[in-house]
């Protein structure tokens, strides 16, 4: 994955983190377009893997220590423009709560049926496929 889209803005990595049957969502401060809930995510630093991204930034914003297990996929946001990639993982320790307090309003453990209600527009198709497999609809 490149670093940068088009604009030379840093790229941003997703983490689709699932426990115990629910995803994690993130609500931020600041909304970015239709943007309110979302996945710990955050921009790629130089030399950073995106599956290593989505690890730091679950880890900074919620505290909870997740593993990467898979990438799912890549694409250009068609909100915010920004080149998106979203990594499965799964907890490897700790409890998610608002660490970054700057970045994020709340948080959210949100079981498959409810996912509609966060984001009220259809999700990158790898990530559905990947959710849909995984919480077990």
């Amino acid at each position: 994955m490149e670093q940068e889209n088009a604009e030379g803005r840093p790229a941003i990595a997703a983490a689709v983190v699932v426990h115990e049957g629910r995803v994690l969502m993130v609500r931020r401060r600041v909304r970015e377009g239709r943007l309110s809930w979302q996945f710990p995510a955050g921009e790629v630093e130089p030399g950073e893997a995106p599956e290593g991204a989505a690890v730091r930034e679950t880890l900074e914003e919620t505290g909870l220590a997740v593993r990467a297990l898979k990438p799912l996929g890549e694409r250009v946001h068609p909100d915010t423009g920004r080149l998106m990639s979203y990594t499965a993982c799964e907890v490897a320790g700790g409890h998610a709560y608002v660490a970054d307090i700057d970045e994020l309003a709340e948080l959210a453990w949100v079981a498959h049926a409810d996912i509609s209600e966060y984001v009220p527009y259809r999700l990158f198709e790898p990530v559905q496929e990947h959710l849909d497999v995984v919480l077990e609809c």
